[in-house]
């Protein structure tokens, strides 16, 4: 398939409530290397397929004008060289059977189907599909090479017992024309010991059997040692009675293309980059364990679902060859920990898969995790670099309830982004209340998608207050999402899955623009000295982008806002995950005046490093710090230490979440000059916000404590 433009995809559905599903799916999945029609009935199918290049059909099988495996049949005899992915309502396995061993590629229940494994599936059928092309066009070249080539011919005489070897029949195994006996026994004195009887037996059938040809592909013992495959073809001479007189044929060395079909073989079910199980190989072997426990023969089996934590960071940081040697080091490092009939799976990109067969119960897949996870905390040295990894783990068991090894699979999978979701570097075991959770999730992310588009959110606004005099010196934006059913949504019910999917570039400009709009719009309804700022979140997925400076410069110049009376507020994880170039944005917009603030100061490890690192405008101490500011602990300590080394910076401060009298008083006591929190207002709406600023009593913007 070629890799500069979209692979086509025929959906031949009629359903259209399935047919939008799949297209979302589709959409949201491919990352746009997917382009994709849709047809209703076979019939129109069979038309568009007759003028049309398509990659790969997404086929149901119940249509308005054919049912069940009839309409595979139909569109296979069509189209033949386009792989098929079956798509149903029935969970019918030998239906399933049926059309894979007719030669679909997948077969999927739709109500089992999501985003990533739609998408895998189609991943790997087009894959498997090339493989299968490959494999066919090989032995059609090997079949004209063996046609054209100089074989050796054979002629064995039954009467005598003598057999006449040719010198090209010699020469092909590294003997001369006199190095070699004229008896059979020195002729199966060269065939290797484990296909020698194999050899006989099938000469004895032939002899037995009158068919009319002798063939076997078998290995020789070449003088040098070396195993050589060949092909050994005969035909036997018979008397008028019957009887098989003498035999004679052709050998022919077939070594190359047994090689070629052998790595075709390996390559079909193998990552290329290191060597393991590929996704196909991983499933099938899956496969066959619940099918052996199916029958009472096999044994309770988990499968683990990894996924390496801040691997792009690696890549982005070290380099791609860096990021290769890693995974080169971990699939060495795992492939130490199998046991027998364990299976260790690449899956793609830093995705791996392990098939753990002594498993017992969930104390013996814990155990296990906690060696993969004891094995990958050794620090790994490539190319003069000593990088150390973590992994977050899903882990389902063949009990757990799934009935194939993609819905294995899958469980692993949504147990292992639990796990991520949790902190990294952890695992956690499938449940069914994590397939319901996975549901809900895929329902809010296909609703948000759709607010996105509509613009079905709204814009709140804390101020941010001089801690002294209650005067309001700046403001920071927070969204709404607007749901139709839920009411008015805050950030953190919808910010993660926006962040997951992407959805937060368009989100993220859209408050962008709207902040520094009104923003403007109050500097002017209400000057200060120096006007107010406006505090904008600002997600790193924005600022990974090209064209992020260009876009922030063009909001900044349509609203007419100042530069430095926008801030920026970053975390941590904006500059772990999103590389150098990010960083190297930000910078930029720094430099042509828009400020910098370091957000949740002191809840990463590495806040004082990134402190030394980057130059920041402010920083915000976190909620967390200013809660326990009136408790005997450290906490006050912290809070004192921070806003003693951002004065010796020369760095600005804000403390969040002041929601009572004593943390205000100790944050005075301590000389912070600004904060915000519910001691002064809540977010609210822009006609609040007009109405409070509009209600100060000689300062424009003073703010009554409220009473809580």
């Amino acid at each position: 398939m070629p890799v500069d433009r979209p692979a086509n995809v025929l959906l031949v559905e009629d359903s259209p409530a399935d047919a939008h599903l799949i297209s979302t799916f589709l959409e949201r999945g491919s990352g746009g290397s997917l382009r994709w029609e849709h047809c209703n009935r076979l019939s129109d199918a069979l038309e568009f397929l007759d003028g049309n290049r398509v990659e790969i059909i997404l086929l149901d099988f119940s249509l308005p004008d054919s049912q069940g495996i009839g309409t595979y049949r139909t569109l296979r005899d069509a189209r033949p060289e386009v792989p098929v992915i079956v798509l149903t309502s029935l969970e019918d396995d030998e239906i399933a059977a049926q059309a894979v061993g007719e030669g679909a590629q997948d077969f999927l229940v739709k109500r089992h189907v999501d985003a990533r494994l739609l998408n895998r599936a189609i991943r790997y059928a087009m894959e498997r599909h090339q493989s299968e092309e490959a494999l066919r066009l090989s032995e059609e070249r090997y079949a004209l090479a063996v046609r054209g080539a100089n074989d050796g011919l054979w002629d064995w005489d039954l009467e005598t017992g003598e057999v006449y070897l040719s010198p090209r029949w010699k020469a092909m195994l590294g003997y001369r024309d006199d190095e070699v006996g004229s008896r059979l026994e020195d002729w199966h004195a060269l065939v290797h010991e484990e296909d020698r009887e194999t050899l006989k037996s099938a000469f004895e059938a032939h002899l037995q059997s009158g068919t009319a040809q002798f063939e076997l592909e078998h290995r020789m013992v070449h003088r040098s040692g070396e195993l050589r495959w060949v092909l050994t073809r005969g035909a036997g001479v018979r008397s008028s009675e019957g009887r098989v007189l003498r035999m004679a044929g052709s050998q022919t060395d077939v070594t190359a293309r047994k090689l070629a079909e052998q790595q075709l073989l390996h390559d079909a079910f193998h990552d290329e980059l290191t060597g393991l199980a590929n996704r196909a190989l991983f499933v099938d072997r899956t496969s066959m364990a619940l099918a052996s426990l199916r029958r009472g023969r096999g044994r309770p089996f988990g499968v683990l679902f990894l996924d390496l934590d801040r691997f792009k960071h690696i890549n982005d940081s070290l380099g791609h060859s860096v990021g290769d040697g890693l995974l080169m080091g971990i699939a060495r490092r795992f492939g130490e920990l199998l046991r027998p009939g364990d299976t260790v799976a690449r899956l793609g990109g830093d995705e791996f898969a392990l098939l753990a067969t002594n498993v017992r119960d969930v104390g013996a897949a814990v155990h296990f995790t906690q060696r993969i996870q004891e094995s990958l905390a050794e620090p790994f040295l490539i190319d003069g670099h000593e990088v150390f990894v973590t992994a977050s783990i899903g882990i389902a068991f063949s009990s757990g309830g799934a009935a194939t090894a993609d819905g294995m699979l899958r469980d692993a999978d949504i147990a292992m982004y639990r796990a991520k979701a949790a902190g990294r570097a952890r695992y956690e075991i499938f449940d069914h209340e994590m397939h319901r959770s996975a549901v809900q999730l895929l329902k809010m992310e296909t609703e948000l998608r759709r607010a996105v588009e509509n613009g079905d959110f709204v814009m709140h606004f804390q101020p941010i207050v001089v801690l002294d005099t209650g005067n309001i010196v700046g403001f920071e934006a927070l969204v709404r999402w607007r749901h139709a059913e839920r009411g008015l949504l805050p950030p953190s019910l919808f910010i993660g899955i926006a962040e997951e999917t992407g959805l937060i570039v368009p989100l993220g400009w859209f408050v962008l623009e709207q902040a520094c709009r009104l923003a403007r719009k109050w500097q002017t309804m209400f000057p200060t000295n120096p006007p107010l700022f406006m505090s904008v979140n600002a997600s790193g997925r924005l600022f990974a982008q090209n064209g992020a400076v260009e876009e922030v410069t063009r909001i900044l110049t349509e609203t007419q806002l100042s530069p430095s009376s926008l801030r920026l507020e970053v975390t941590e994880s904006v500059l772990m995950d999103h590389g150098d170039e990010a960083v190297a944005r930000l910078m930029k917009l720094r430099s042509l005046g828009v400020q910098l603030s370091l957000d949740d100061f002191g809840t990463g490890y590495s806040s004082l490093s990134y402190l030394q690192r980057f130059r920041y405008d402010s920083l915000k101490i976190d909620r967390s710090f200013v809660d326990a500011i009136a408790e005997p602990d450290d906490s006050s300590t912290i809070v004192e230490t921070i806003l003693s080394m951002a004065s010796n910076l020369g760095i600005g401060v804000v403390a969040e979440g002041v929601e009572t009298a004593e943390q205000l008083e100790h944050l005075r006591s301590m000389n912070c000059p600004l904060g915000q929190g519910y001691w002064f207002a809540r977010p609210m709406p822009v006609p609040e916000v007009e109405s409070l600023m509009s209600s100060g009593a000689g300062c424009p913007g003073q703010v009554p404590p409220l009473k809580m």
